[in-house]
């Protein structure tokens, strides 16, 4: 398997474990767990557009994208 097939594998694992931190950030009282995501799904990106393909990249954007919401929705808190 080629290295840059290998980047978007590991970009799409990046992202899944993300998201396991960012959808219980999704609960009232829970949205600063965002901060601690925020800095693994920019790892996420930067590995998926090293990557061949962009479905990594693309699904680490679209769990930034969730965490961002939730965190403006909140006041960047909450």
């Amino acid at each position: 398997m080629h290295i840059r097939h290998m980047l978007n594998a590991l970009a799409y694992l990046v992202g899944l474990v993300s998201l396991v931190i960012v959808i219980p950030a999704q609960i009232p009282l829970l949205g600063w767990a965002n901060w601690f995501a925020l800095p693994l799904i920019v790892v996420g990106i930067i590995i998926g557009a090293l990557s061949s393909k962009d479905g990594g990249r693309n699904f680490c954007l679209v769990v930034l994208l969730i965490a961002v919401v939730r965190l403006m929705l909140g006041g960047g808190f909450f």
